[in-house]
């Protein structure tokens, strides 16, 4: 039985959540489905503000009138996770890096294995895979680590730098390291005087500390913060390939199949594999021998490209052992911008 108009006029305003403003409902004649429609409205903006506030209490995602310093930063960097992940602009080497990798691996395990001996196949496939991880687990880090980015000068700080310029009016300072006296030039771009061994990558727009070089293959800068990884991803990727080229061998090897021709009838992934891999072999062993050396020198590529110690005193060359102990074992330093920092001012 429907109430009269009298006793609806009567009732008291309903309250649907207990929120700091309560939201009001006045039921009225002739619209119950309106009513209905609501009141579901209003419990799921409910919930979905429930959900949001537990979402950034764990640091999912950010709360709407928060800005960090990775959504402002000017360099070209994409970021993933709110910051914590920081990649080139450019993801295409990256994914054929990561592609030729898996499906090497894929290939390996679908196709070359099968041919082995049953009571080997299992084992060799276990290691492929083991070696495919590690791989991939080095690409990842080498590809999403800050590299050493160096913090840009704000207004302020860069007006300061223009009036006081230098005693010969150029911009460049100098500093002495080891005894040997090594020039700063002054980065226009980020308006500072770049440590030693530090450049600016034209690729993802930031001044790098101690450059190497800008990979294609990864997408990201080598730098101070992950060459060490990006050796590790050389070496394991050239244990990997030759792992893979070894065995593709020795299947072509044991079906005793003669000729190009006979070897694409019979078996053309393994030999599609083999030669991938003999190509990847080639590559990492001549980049992984190009870097030893300049470790054992202490040198980076950008240094060793333009000459910079030609006919001078490399001041960072310590001695073999010495290059190879700081390489591989010094303490990785902590990034100098804080990219999940908030902006208190973007004007700054």
């Amino acid at each position: 039985m429907r109430p009269t108009e009298t006793e609806i006029e009567e009732m008291e305003p309903i309250a649907l959540f207990d929120t700091n403003k309560a939201i009001e409902l006045e039921p009225k004649v002739g619209h119950g489905n309106q009513s209905l429609m609501f009141t579901l409205k209003a419990k799921l903006h409910n919930m979905k503000r429930a959900c949001e506030g537990q979402l950034i209490q764990f640091g999912v995602i950010e709360k709407s009138d928060t800005i960090r310093v990775y959504q402002v930063w000017p360099g070209k960097n994409v970021f993933f996770l709110h910051g914590r992940l920081i990649c080139g602009p450019n993801p295409r080497g990256l994914m054929f890096t990561t592609t030729s990798i898996v499906l090497s691996s894929w290939i390996f395990a679908r196709y070359v294995v099968k041919d082995m001996p049953h009571h080997h196949s299992a084992l060799i496939v276990t290691f492929s895979l083991v070696f495919t991880f590690v791989v991939l687990v080095n690409l990842i880090q080498v590809s999403t680590t800050d590299p050493g980015i160096i913090p840009r000068n704000n207004e302020q700080e860069t007006l300061e730098l223009e009036k006081a310029g230098t005693s010969d009016g150029t911009r460049s300072k100098k500093a002495t390291i080891n005894g040997v006296e090594v020039k700063l030039k002054y980065c226009r771009v980020c308006k500072i005087f770049r440590p030693p061994r530090s450049s600016h990558c034209a690729i993802c727009d930031n001044c790098v500390e101690r450059y190497d070089h800008h990979c294609p293959w990864v997408g990201q800068c080598i730098g101070l913060r992950n060459c060490r990884s990006y050796m590790a991803l050389v070496i394991s990727g050239l244990i990997f390939f030759v792992y893979i080229f070894a065995f593709s061998c020795w299947i072509l090897h044991r079906k005793n199949v003669h000729g190009f021709i006979g070897m694409v009838k019979t078996c053309p992934e393994t030999l599609a594999l083999a030669a991938l891999a003999f190509n990847a072999i080639g590559f990492l062993g001549a980049l992984a021998i190009y870097h030893v050396y300049l470790i054992a020198i202490n040198q980076t590529a950008y240094e060793n490209f333009r000459q910079r110690y030609v006919g001078s005193k490399n001041p960072y060359d310590r001695g073999i052992l010495s290059n190879f102990k700081e390489a591989f074992f010094a303490a990785v330093p902590l990034p100098r911008v804080d990219f999940r920092a908030e902006v208190v001012n973007c004007d700054t």
